[in-house]
């Protein structure tokens, strides 16, 4: 365990009167002061990613090990901790840190520290107690990741081993109760969100429009020609269409425009271009990394294809496959409230609203579509236990457990006895699925890497 750093920076803790958390900090700092587990619901907008560290801090937290918060996504986890640094003014990566896979900027003097969910997970191999950490915070959970779903039964195990270790799970407003039953009753502290009228407009694509691309482009057209100043957010379902709206609005050459890309695999210059406040007018074309945790400042209209990337495996082919399906009501709603953050807003949908009515209320959790092979690894690897025995909030289904054993016993992962093999724990280590896992050990042992690679 770490020394207790000096200087607390309680006594700094500033909160943004306008935030809607704000008008709750005594009743979360109470809560966090008189039970183990907390959940607190917020909407878009409450402030809840930015604030729940700095109530910890202020309480004094994070003195005997880090104030732990992870964030689903790389690009989330360094621009929060860039902003919480900013609020406290400090500097990043001193009080206030992150640590995202091949970037580490965290001080064992600092007391925050923002990171992936995966690589708090690998943490837990050599801190099975997580002993690093005296406040741990799940933001997002609402999006029930695997990784989401690894931590929470986790957490929900080391809750008696670690009775000083306080853990808030933070979400959207739709699954609370179920997170407060899983921890045996947790209090729960829902927070408004902050947030001016939104008008949605249905916009489905016309018959001239062949693709994604010529839908988004003549939807920004036409916002263009109603208010040619205000900034834009498309969201889209990857990469290509990114590429393929950005060439096709670029045809149009829309005055004083910029046109701005967000995506997981952008460097980290080119992502931190879009939080920058800019003479022009800039049309955002993002991902879903733009659906939560991230607030990109001054955004009025809102462009909602209604698709995403999502994995699904299939128990028949054996094989995981990234499908563009139609977003989640959910997922939808989130879109919307990235608009009227500061002053009122549009959001338009590239579908009909009978569609709209017609999707499911929320996205399956992530260990109801993927392979288990790569779960039960991971499991293994982690000396978590048997997968039939981990208290996950929706335990797999036993077709699916039993595939991904026959998928690990095949690649020669597992002994007769369950155990991880030599060859499975290296595989453990690769962050692929385990059947590309075992072609680039194969192609290492074979002296042939660099051909498997490509």
């Amino acid at each position: 365990m770490r020394e207790p750093p000096a200087n607390h920076p309680s006594d700094r803790v500033q909160f943004p009167t306008e935030l809607p958390i704000t008008a709750r900090i005594g009743d979360i700092a109470n809560a966090i002061e008189n039970h183990q587990v907390i959940i607190v619901a917020g909407e878009t907008g409450s402030g809840k990613t930015t604030q729940l560290p700095k109530i910890c801090l202020a309480m004094g937290r994070g003195s005997n090990g880090y104030i732990g918060c992870t964030q689903p996504r790389r690009i989330a986890a360094t621009s929060v901790a860039a902003r919480v640094a900013q609020e406290l003014e400090s500097e990043l990566g001193e009080e206030v840190g992150f640590k995202v896979r091949f970037n580490d900027k965290v001080k064992k003097t600092s007391f925050v520290k923002f990171m992936t969910d995966g690589i708090l997970l690998a943490e837990i191999q050599g801190d099975p107690l997580l002993r690093g950490y005296d406040t741990i915070i799940i933001d997002e959970a609402h999006e029930r990741s695997l990784n989401i779903d690894f931590l929470l039964g986790f957490l929900q195990r080391l809750m008696p081993r670690r009775p000083d270790l306080r853990i808030i799970v933070s979400s959207a407003t739709l699954e609370h109760a179920r997170f407060a039953s899983f921890f045996g009753g947790a209090p729960v502290i829902e927070v408004s969100g902050r947030t001016y009228p939104v008008d949605v407009l249905y916009r489905p694509p016309r018959d001239d429009e062949g693709d994604i691309a010529d839908a988004v482009a003549n939807t920004v057209n036409e916002i263009t020609e109603l208010d040619p100043r205000n900034d834009v957010l498309v969201f889209l379902p990857g990469e290509r269409e990114i590429r393929e709206s950005m060439s096709a609005l670029e045809q149009r050459a829309l005055p004083h425009t910029v046109i701005l890309p967000l995506y997981a695999r952008l460097s980290a210059g080119e992502q931190q271009r879009v939080f920058q406040t800019l003479p022009q007018r800039r049309v955002v074309l993002a991902t879903n990394v733009a659906e939560t945790s991230l607030t990109i400042p001054g955004i009025v209209y809102v462009v909602d294809a209604g698709v995403a990337r999502v994995n699904r495996y299939s128990v028949r082919t054996g094989v995981t496959q990234l499908l563009v399906e139609p977003i989640s009501k959910a997922s939808a709603d989130q879109r919307k409230g990235r608009c009227g953050r500061t002053e009122s807003g549009v959001c338009f949908r590239l579908y009909e609203e009978q569609d709209y009515d017609g999707r499911p209320a929320h996205t399956d959790p992530e260990i109801k579509r993927v392979g288990l092979a790569g779960v039960i690894l991971r499991m293994k690897a982690l000396r978590l236990g048997d997968i039939e025995s981990f208290p996950f909030l929706d335990p797999p289904q036993k077709r699916a457990i039993d595939e991904g054993y026959r998928v690990l016993e095949e690649l020669g992962a597992l002994d007769e006895a369950g155990r991880l093999t030599p060859l499975g724990e290296q595989l453990g280590k690769l962050p692929v699925d385990p059947r590309l896992g075992r072609m680039i050990l194969g192609g290492r042992d074979e002296s042939a890497l660099r051909e498997v690679v490509i």
